[in-house]
């Protein structure tokens, strides 16, 4: 998640104006624009890092692939609500030939995993409106990385919220449940 959103208008927009707007870093929240505000470099170097580790593993085991930010989930149509994942996961399995998706300027089903990325500015009950869309939606696994403690917190989507696998540190492999064979740990992706 970038650092704290701003408001572009007050006025709740339709579905045909959010077609029309520009594919930028925007979240809808009950159809309020936020702008998602430049992230820092801390924050950009985390999520390249974990894009070039995970992209590498999902590569070798052709499984699937991860994609950055800015791209939006549409969560629901009445009120607007769309979503910007830092990164997030589409396996083949489950949507078997990812070309049929590539034109899309957005989907309204979820990704396999989201990965977002703290920002000191990140509050709490935004935090928990992001994680309520994210098992709205139907994602399955989400990761919480802080940069500033260095942890990854590992989310499974269960029936009515998400339970927490814990946060994870240094040397301790990360337990993703969708892609139980990654080999990776906080410290591979915060080392310098």
């Amino acid at each position: 998640m970038a650092a704290v959103a701003q408001t572009l208008k007050q006025k709740e927009i339709s579905w045909d104006e959010y077609l029309s707007l520009p594919l930028t870093r925007y979240e809808i929240v009950d159809g309020e624009v936020i702008e998602m505000p430049t992230p820092t470099l801390k924050h950009q170097r985390t999520v390249m890092r974990l894009g070039l580790k995970i992209g590498d593993f999902l590569k070798a085991k052709q499984l699937g692939e991860l994609f950055p930010a800015p791209y939006d989930f549409v969560i629901r149509r009445q009120p607007l609500r769309t979503r910007q994942p830092d990164l997030f996961y589409i396996s083949y399995q489950r949507v078997g030939d990812l070309n049929a998706l590539m034109e899309q300027p957005r989907l309204e089903i979820p990704p396999d995993l989201v990965i977002e990325v703290l920002s000191p500015s990140d509050t709490y009950s935004a935090w928990r409106d992001k994680l309520h869309d994210y098992h709205a939606l139907g994602v399955p696994e989400v990761w919480v990385v802080d940069p500033e403690t260095q942890e990854v917190e590992v989310l499974v989507r269960e029936e009515r919220s998400y339970r927490s696998l814990g946060w994870f540190t240094g040397d301790e492999p990360i337990p993703s449940q969708v892609l139980p064979e990654l080999p990776l740990t906080p410290r591979a992706i915060f080392e310098e």
